[in-house]
């Protein structure tokens, strides 16, 4: 089986262009992206599905996140354990 990574790939940390301790993702068709739960981070991270990309955009910051959850209108919804 082949795979394409698009997320992380760097080994475990905290810098934009890894994960560390990820614990839910879902897609966003509309922004054909990945929405990261990344917990021992501490954050909620997108990662564009764009070729050419090598980092995540933070979008919350200073939370354990454990779910992700968006609705029909593109609210999110994050858990914080």
């Amino acid at each position: 089986t082949n795979g394409q990574v698009v997320a992380g790939g760097k080994g475990a940390g905290n810098g934009l262009n890894q994960l560390n301790g990820p614990t839910d993702v879902l897609i966003d068709k509309e922004t054909d992206s990945l929405i990261i739960c990344d917990a021992e981070a501490e954050r909620v991270v997108r990662w564009s599905h764009r070729s050419g990309t090598t980092q995540g955009e933070v979008l919350i910051d200073d939370i354990d996140c454990w779910g992700l959850a968006m609705d029909e209108r593109r609210y999110l919804y994050v858990s914080d354990y």
